[in-house]
């Protein structure tokens, strides 16, 4: 490899994907040439290195290493890495001033801009979000989204050695891994490094909040929508407001919030965000199931959706009778009890209920799903009653938080190689199948008997998998798809229609 072919590759690549320009090809050269440690550069260099620009930064990173510039830790090379991606970027107010020329031509012209910058400057992990495992299962429910996760690189133990060496600041900065000062951060041992990183200014709700993507996107055009202050997540009325202002700016993408309460939140309750992007889950695509008029918006369309979780949805040309219509549902929810589906709304002071909004336009409507969420535990069930239940941890244990919701697994890659062990397990090969995948795989080699050869056990495994997170989803719901979860649901859905608002 010649290390100074492999820079002006990097070079003629950022060139042709628009990230600098013809006259700063001999800057963003010496830029480079500087963080490398050089003060030459060959007079004639012929020699093209091949490769995408995250395969010529993962060699210049090498070239670092090997030549003990950096350590071989992870945070040392993610920061080397995002600071020669840093030489072809333009500051952060350049690229708000492009973003909104194209957004005054067209919404979508807008974020497509912003989603090829971030993908070219090595933000979004191209070459790591690749290597994940993903397909769809077909269910009563609609088809389901099925990932295991291998884009995130795991720590060795050096790197988890000198996490714990390095000293923790009384002033924590940034303070978590979405504040606006991450932007433009040169990262350090233990936070990541963002000197490539840019995030686009916007107006919700009369304050300021910022558009990114997800540097490890699980679905078409993954991007967060956070507060410029930090603080903790909240559903309310302001919540909707944002939801349903976000979509009305940006009708092509949808929008959702975790929730705020623990267990049935996301994993970042202390920074108030949101995430949004351009795909269609499953869940949007599910039918209705039961129509109604909240009695103090006849204007407001309501149905249940067919989902495996408790989901209202409510539609109206109208966003701000729309929004008052998603609170009026909150403020009910936040409230409500029926110990016979074991609902309850307080153990003392501590809340247990609410819900997971998700905002879309639909044919020119404003529409919202609240997705109901109770987070109680009891002895029998001290990860929580509406949690993934004993036995489907073998599959998924954690949080279902609000891309689960909507019908995308969002798997451990322990499961890759613990999966061909079941494989092998099945077709009655040696195999070190892990205890806890024992008693689902017996079930499987009982169900299918002797239809198990090998060139389909792929195919009966994904199934299977898709199988175990549709009983996730279903352990998650509030109200049981059985006649008594049917009629609890019905219910509650009888206060919402006589309610009356002022």
């Amino acid at each position: 490899m010649n290390i100074f072919s492999v820079i002006q590759s990097l070079v003629e690549k950022a060139f042709a994907v628009n990230l600098i320009e013809s006259e700063d090809r001999i800057y963003a050269r010496n830029r480079l040439l500087s963080l490398l440690g050089f003060d030459v550069f060959p007079e004639h260099v012929h020699e093209t290195e091949e490769g995408e620009i995250p395969d010529l930064v993962e060699k210049l990173v090498g070239y670092a290493v090997e030549n003990h510039m950096i350590s071989d830790l992870l945070d040392e090379k993610e920061m080397l890495s995002s600071d020669i991606m840093n030489v072809f970027l333009p500051r952060p107010s350049d690229v708000n001033r492009t973003f909104y020329e194209h957004y005054e031509k067209d919404p979508e012209q807008a974020t497509n801009y912003f989603y090829s910058f971030s993908q070219n400057s090595n933000y979004i992990q191209t070459k790591r979000i690749a290597k994940n495992i993903a397909y769809k299962v077909n269910t009563d429910y609609g088809e389901l989204d099925i990932t295991i996760n291998l884009s995130k690189p795991e720590k060795d133990p050096k790197q988890i050695a000198a996490e714990k060496q390095k000293k923790q600041t009384d002033y924590p900065y940034p303070k978590c891994l979405l504040c606006i000062e991450n932007e433009g951060y040169e990262g350090r041992i233990g936070h990541p490094a963002r000197s490539n990183h840019r995030m686009i200014r916007m107006n919700l709700r009369n304050e300021e909040w910022l558009l990114q993507y997800s540097p490890y996107m699980y679905y078409n055009e993954h991007c967060i929508v956070l507060s410029s202050e930090h603080r903790d997540m909240k559903i309310s009325k302001s919540t909707f407001t944002r939801l349903l202002e976000f979509v009305e700016k940006f009708p092509h993408y949808f929008i959702g919030s975790n929730a705020d309460l623990p267990i049935v939140g996301g994993s970042i309750l202390t920074h108030d965000h949101y995430q949004g992007g351009n795909y269609e889950f499953s869940m949007a695509k599910a039918k209705e199931n039961h129509v109604f008029t909240l009695k103090a918006f006849p204007n407001v369309h309501g149905a249940i959706v067919h989902w495996p979780m408790s989901v209202i949805r409510l539609r109206s040309k109208k966003r701000e009778e729309l929004v008052r219509a998603s609170s009026l549902v909150l403020e009910t929810w936040k409230n409500y009890s029926d110990p016979t589906v074991s609902i309850e709304a307080y153990t003392g002071d501590i809340p247990h209920n609410t819900v997971t909004p998700i905002a879309r336009m639909r044919d020119g409507q404003f529409e919202i799903d609240l997705v109901l969420r109770n987070n109680r535990t009891t002895e029998d069930y001290p990860l929580g009653i509406f949690h993934p239940h004993e036995d489907v941890h073998h599959i998924k244990k954690e949080n279902i938080g609000l891309i689960e919701v909507m019908g995308l697994a969002v798997l451990p890659s322990r499961l890759e190689k613990e999966l061909k062990e079941v494989a092998r397990f099945l077709l009655g090969e040696q195999n070190e199948i892990a205890a806890y995948h024992l008693h689902w795989a017996e079930e499987i080699k009982e169900e299918y008997k002797d239809q198990l050869p090998k060139e389909n056990i792929t195919e009966v495994l994904q199934k299977e998998v898709g199988m175990k997170f549709l009983r996730v989803l279903e352990d998650a719901g509030v109200f049981k798809q059985d006649r008594e979860g049917r009629e609890a649901f019905g219910n509650f859905i009888g206060l919402l229609t006589e309610e009356k608002t002022s």
